[in-house]
């Protein structure tokens, strides 16, 4: 079967592989939305919505103004990594999507998928416990209730790494059975 005739197939929907079980569809779509609390939580603070610190520590950081930016850029970088999960799941992450020139319709390596998925999970456990852990000792932020509303927007960032390792085992049993 070629890459074209997979695709096609894909399109036709006479796809012999069983479908993607309804769990691991779950667990993409968790993974993706995890990180967009802490990422509002950053965009507010970015915008000038003190959230519980001081105004000296918002100038002194340039929010609003270049921090503002920074941290733009962060949420929309690390949504769209966490929106790749989804790859694992859907067949973009199997087949190159038709709209892509010259790679159109070839399958997509298992190893180009696996191999950076379970990197990035790995890399993701250790980067986001410390950082929510971290959250507890911000010395800046005043009043428990904003730190409880900022370490609650942070929390669900350690679902992450175990989802993203755990879809990154499924797709490889999927692709490789």
């Amino acid at each position: 079967m070629t890459s074209r005739t997979l695709s096609a197939d894909r399109v036709a929907g006479t796809d012999v592989r069983p479908p993607v079980p309804r769990r691991h569809v779950v667990a993409a779509h968790v993974t993706a939305w995890s990180v967009a609390p802490a990422g509002v939580w950053r965009i507010l603070l970015g915008a000038g919505a003190a959230m519980g610190f001081e105004r000296g520590h918002l100038e002194a950081s340039q929010m609003p103004g270049w921090g503002t930016l920074y941290v733009l850029f962060l949420s929309v970088l690390t949504e769209a990594l966490a929106l790749l999960s989804l790859g694992l799941v859907r067949p973009w992450g199997e087949v190159v999507p038709s709209w892509i020139p010259v790679l159109r319709g070839r399958r997509i390596a298992t190893a180009a998928v696996v191999v950076p998925a379970t990197l990035g999970g790995l890399a993701l456990i250790p980067l986001w416990t410390y950082t929510v852990v971290g959250l507890f000792s911000v010395e800046e932020i005043s009043g428990g209730g904003w730190r409880a509303l900022m370490i609650g927007c942070y929390l669900p960032t350690l679902l992450w790494g175990p989802l993203l390792l755990w879809l990154s085992v499924a797709y490889y049993l999927r692709r490789t059975r």
